[in-house]
C-alpha cells in the first residue's frame, strides 16, 4: 500500500479520535475556539475541531450540596449562637458559572455564611428558634438575588442546628418548665372553681327540695330535725377522732332553737328563690 495513503488514513483516524468527545449524562462541557468561547456540548457524542477547539470545562448540572461549617453568629439581643447549615444548589447556566465567577463553590460558601449571619443578626434568640422556616426562606431569597448572575440556582438552605451557650440553654429550659407549671396550676385552679360551682349548685338544689317538701308537708319538720341531729352526731364523732380536734359543745336546751332556725332559713331561701324574677 502506498505510504501516502497509509499516512492519510492514519491522519483521518487521529482526527476522528481527536474530534470525538463523549459527555456523560447529567454533565455539560464548554468549548473554546482559539481562546474564545465557542459553544456548549450536551451529554452524548460530540465532535470538535482538533488543535483549534478545546474543552475548557466539563461539570455536572445535577443538584449539589455544600456543608456550611458551624459558625459563631451574634443575635439581635447580643447572644452568641453556633449555627450549622447545608446549602443545596444547581448550575442553570454553565457559561455564566464558568465565566462570571472564579471558584464557584468557594464563593457560594462565603456568600451563604455571610447571608446566614446577616439574617440571624436581625432576630432574637427566641425568634431564631421559633421562626427557622421563615429564616430559611429569607436566606434563600437573598442568595438567589446574587447567584442568578453566576448561572446558579440555590434550591434550599437547611439550618441543621442552632446551639446557644450553656447558660442560655439552661435559662430557656427553666423558662419552659415555669410555663408548663403555670399552665398546670391554671388548669388545676379552673378545675377547683368548676367543682366549687357544682357544689354550690347542688347545695342550692337540695335546699330548694327541702323547702318545697316542708311547704307541702309540714309534718316533715320532725324528720328534718332528726336528719340534722344525725349529721351533728356524725360530725362530732369525726371531730373527736382527730388528734388535733377541738370539742365544741352546744347547749342542749337550745338545740330546738338551732333546728328551728335551720328550717326557717331553708323556707326563707326557697321563698326568695320563688319570688325572684325569672329570665
Amino acid at each position: 500500500m502506498d505510504p501516502i495513503v497509509i499516512a492519510i488514513v492514519l491522519a483521518l483516524i487521529a482526527y476522528a479520535l481527536g474530534s470525538a468527545k463523549l459527555i456523560n449524562q447529567g454533565n455539560e462541557a464548554l468549548v473554546e475556539r482559539l481562546g474564545r468561547y465557542h459553544r456548549k456540548l450536551g451529554s452524548g457524542l460530540n465532535f470538535i475541531v482538533p488543535l483549534v477547539d478545546q474543552i475548557v470545562m466539563e461539570d455536572t448540572i445535577r443538584e449539589q450540596f455544600i456543608d456550611i461549617k458551624p459558625q459563631n453568629v451574634i443575635t439581635k439581643d447580643n447572644i452568641y449562637l453556633e449555627v450549622d447549615a447545608v446549602l443545596f444548589w444547581r448550575i442553570r447556566d454553565m457559561v455564566k458559572s464558568f465565566y462570571e465567577i472564579d471558584d464557584l463553590q468557594g464563593s457560594l460558601t462565603q456568600l451563604a455564611t455571610t447571608t446566614l449571619r446577616e439574617i440571624i443578626a436581625q432576630n432574637t434568640v427566641e425568634e431564631t428558634n421559633v421562626s427557622r422556616a421563615e429564616m430559611d426562606t429569607a436566606i434563600l431569597t437573598q442568595l438567589n438575588q446574587t447567584t442568578q448572575n453566576w448561572g446558579v440556582e440555590i434550591l434550599r438552605l437547611d439550618i441543621q442546628s442552632i446551639t446557644p451557650p450553656e447558660s442560655v440553654r439552661k435559662s430557656m429550659e427553666e423558662e419552659r418548665a415555669a410555663e408548663i407549671k403555670k399552665r398546670a396550676l391554671a388548669f388545676e385552679a379552673e378545675g377547683e372553681r368548676d367543682a366549687a360551682i357544682k357544689r354550690a349548685q347542688g347545695t342550692q338544689t337540695s335546699m330548694q327540695i327541702i323547702s318545697e317538701a316542708l311547704r307541702s308537708h309540714p309534718e316533715s319538720r320532725e324528720i328534718l330535725r332528726y336528719l340534722v341531729a344525725q349529721d351533728y352526731v356524725v360530725a362530732s364523732q369525726k371531730l373527736g377522732e382527730s388528734n388535733n380536734a377541738k370539742i365544741v359543745f352546744i347547749d342542749p336546751s337550745k338545740t330546738n332553737e338551732v333546728y328551728n332556725q335551720l328550717v326557717a332559713d331553708a323556707i326563707a331561701q326557697e321563698g326568695s328563690s320563688s319570688n325572684s324574677p325569672k329570665t
